[in-house]
Parts: C-alpha cells; structure tokens; sequence
C-alpha cells in the first residue's frame, strides 16, 4: 500500500485528497445532523406531551374533567391517576384498570422527568414516552399522565437514507470535478517537464514554454527560464575559456617541444627565449587558476588592514619599467588581501607602460567611503565601444595580438575578478592622451559596496 501510495501521480493523490477530506467531512455532518434532529423531534415531543398534561390538568383543578378525556392526538394515551396511582379517568383507547406507569414512578412524573415505557402496554410497537402532571384538588392529589410514542425514529431513519443514497453520488461528482480540475492545473507542469526533458535530451531547446495564465506556474517558468539563460551564458563562457586557454597554451608548448626534440641548445640567447616562453607558461598557468578561483568564489586571501599607498610604492619598486612610473599617493588603509590587490596593481600597470609612449602616473585618493587607484598612461587609449570587452577574458586589441608585445588578455579579466571581489569596481576613462584605469576599494570601515 505504501509503495502505491509513493507511485501514484500527483493528480490521483490530490484527488484521492480531495474525495477523502470531502467524505470525512460529510460523515460528520451527517452524524451531527441526524444527532441534533433526533433532540429536536424528541423536545418537540415531550414539549406537547407537557402540554397536553398541562391542559387536563387545568381541567381536573376546574373539576370540569369529561370522561373519557380528550385528546387531539389519538396516537397519545392520557390517565388520570389518584393518591394511590389507581385509574380515575383515561382517554378513549387508552387503559382504565392498569396505569401506565406503577405508583414507584409517579415521584418521577411529577418532578418532571420523562419516564421510557414499553408500547405493547398499548399495543403498539416500539416505546413511549411518559410525562406527568401534578394537580391538587379537594379530593386529594391528583396526576395526569401522558404517554406519547417515541418520535423522530422514522424520520432519522428517512434522512439518515437520503444521506446514504446522496453522499456516494456527491462524491463521486466532487472526485470528477477534482480530476478534471487537477488535471487542468497540472497541465502547465506537464508541458515544463517535457520542456525540460527536451533540453536533457536533445539539448535543441533552451527555454520552457510559458503558461498563458499569470499565475505562480508562469512566474515558475520565467525563473527557471531566466536561469537556462545564465546556465548557457556559463556554459557558453566556460567553453570560450577552455578554446581560449588551450589556444594560449599551444604556442609556448610548442616552443618547449621544439627545444625537447632539438636538444638543450648552448646559445645563450636560445636559452634566454626557452626561460621567456617557461616564464610565460608559468604565469597564464598561475592567471587560469586564478580565475578558475574566481569563478569558485575564492578570489582573495585572509584580509588585513594595508595601506594603499605604502603598497603602490612596493610594487612600482618591483622591477624596471620601460617608461618611467611615477607614483603620487596619499596614505589609504584598505581592509583586503595585499597580495591579490599588489597583483591587481601590477596587471594594471603591466598594461599601461605596455602601451605608454613616455609615462605612466600612479595616484592614490580617498573619495569619501572609497579608496581610488588611478593609473594614467599617454598611449594610443581604447576606443570607448572596446573599454568594456577588454575586460573580458582573452580579449585583446588588434594592436596587442603579437604574442610577444601583448598579453594573454587575461590581465584586465583577473584585475575586475579582484576589485569585484573586495566590493570594489573598475572604470575605464579617456585620458587624452591615453586611458585611464581606476580602480575603487571600500576603505577600512566601510562595508563593501555590491560588485
């Protein structure tokens, strides 16, 4: 049964739900119903019983009491008892030696309880109900007595009937309506899934069909359509990066093989091209795992308070520019991992003095909650319509595709990486001449600014 229940379609138990809860719910009001219609015609019973006893009882006070005693009900039998419970009067049918109830019961009567009697006193069948009356008169005490069948059995049992004929059917058209209307409403379900096992399968298509209705199953659609989207702006990025990373990667392996199979060469020049192209390999190793990093979330180190300027200073000294660097800096602490922002710096400045006709201007300013690094070189700039793209990955110029002058076009990529990852940001602006680069970090403090 369990293992049913787990295979079952969701429309099946949803509906089985449905008809079960509806059913449960049904049962009830039909026990409570017939429940309180059973008091009801019992009360309303007894409470003409007690009325009709009231009546004589008038009627034996005003010594005004016709013999037989009448009755509008002839189903009800009313006596007239003395002190001792015998016989005075009864009406017409009813017994006039035997009372209907003994003289024990009488207390009973005449506080005004119900007593249960059998019917065949009568005979009758089933049981009556017995109320009585107490009146005093001038020749003793007198109690009226009545005896009506036991009401209400009949009906219950009617109505008790239609609910049993009526229930099944209303369930059953409940259970029907609820098919069709689960299988309406998972529709939509139906054609996502064949969506999506359409994209598994044949990869052809990349969006799920969108329901019509405006409605939780549409607004579902359009976010797992919305994330198709960037699972293949990923997988379209993530296959550009491994062309590109194996592109890159051929040229220096080539020279190494073609060193390897000539021989270790004695030429110091030969050598000094074989250390190049092992440094270069080295670096665009070191630069792919740092994006690979990156695309982890684990860009940066364990961050401490540095100062910016102190830092620029470190890494201008670092080696020998082609063009003279000079630096103009402020004191700037940062919270953030000096050596992810070093490298950041020196990619930046890799970049201009690449490009530099006879200068490069490192500067360092606060701006308010944001520390500034601001690189200024007077080269050829980019055009305005490239100074995205060159952020990108791999992205070189037309005039920084020589392997030897430019890069691997993964300098700018891994500054963004980093400055990003500090809640940072980085602009390119036209210097005219030139561009320049800046670079923003949250000075030390200030919480880090959305990337």
């Amino acid at each position: 049964m369990v293992a049913d229940r787990r295979t079952a379609s969701l429309r099946v138990r949803l509906t089985a739900t449905a008809v079960v809860v509806l059913g449960c719910g049904l049962l009830a009001g039909c026990v409570v119903l017939l429940v309180v219609l059973q008091h009801v015609l019992v009360a309303a019973v007894d409470s003409g019983a007690r009325q009709r006893a009231r009546d004589v009882a008038e009627l034996v006070v005003e010594d005004r009491l016709p013999d037989p005693v009448p009755v509008a009900d002839t189903s009800a039998s009313v006596q007239v008892l003395d002190g001792e419970g015998h016989v005075l009067a009864s009406s017409v049918g009813g017994d006039r030696l035997v009372p209907l109830v003994p003289p024990s019961q009488l207390p009973r009567l005449r506080g005004g309880e119900v007593v249960r009697i059998d019917a065949v006193r009568l005979g009758s069948t089933g049981s009556l109900r017995v109320v009585g009356r107490a009146s005093d008169t001038l020749d003793g005490r007198r109690t009226v007595v009545v005896a009506v069948p036991s009401a209400g059995s009949g009906s219950v049992r009617t109505v008790g009937l239609a609910f049993v004929l009526a229930v099944p059917l209303l369930l059953l058209a409940v259970g029907g309506m609820s098919w069709r209307l689960v299988g309406s409403a998972m529709r939509p379900v139906e054609q996502l899934r064949a969506g999506a096992a359409d994209i598994t399968a044949t990869r052809t298509a990349r969006r799920l069909p969108v329901p019509e209705s405006a409605d939780e199953l549409r607004r579902l659609a359009e976010t797992l359509n919305a994330m198709l989207d960037r699972l293949a702006t990923s997988e379209a990025r993530t296959r550009a990066f491994v062309a590109d990373a194996a592109h890159e990667l051929r040229s220096p392996l080539a020279t190494l093989r073609l060193h390897v199979e000539l021989g270790a060469p004695d030429d110091a020049v030969s050598r000094e091209d074989l250390i190049d192209d092992v440094d270069r390999l080295a670096r665009l190793v070191d630069d792919l795992l740092l994006l690979a990093r990156a695309d982890a979330g684990a860009t940066t180190g364990r961050r401490e308070d540095a100062d910016l300027s102190q830092l620029a200073e470190t890494v201008v000294a670092r080696q020998a520019w082609r063009v003279p660097v000079r630096v103009d800096a402020t004191p700037t602490h940062v919270t953030a991992d000096a050596d992810a922002v070093a490298r950041a710096l020196g990619n930046v400045l890799d970049n201009a003095v690449r490009h530099a006709s006879t200068a490069v201007v490192l500067e360092v300013t606060q701006d308010g909650g944001m520390a500034v690094l601001r690189v200024t070189d007077d080269g050829p700039g980019i055009p305005l319509a490239q100074r995205e793209r060159v952020l990108e990955r791999f992205v070189r110029l037309d005039s920084a595709r020589a392997r030897d002058a430019g890069g691997s076009g993964l300098g700018l990529a891994i500054v963004t990486e980093i400055v990003r990852a500090h809640g940072g940001g980085i602009r390119l602006d036209d210097a005219a001449p030139g561009l320049r680069v800046t670079l923003s970090l949250p000075v030390s403090g200030e919480a880090p600014r959305p990337a």
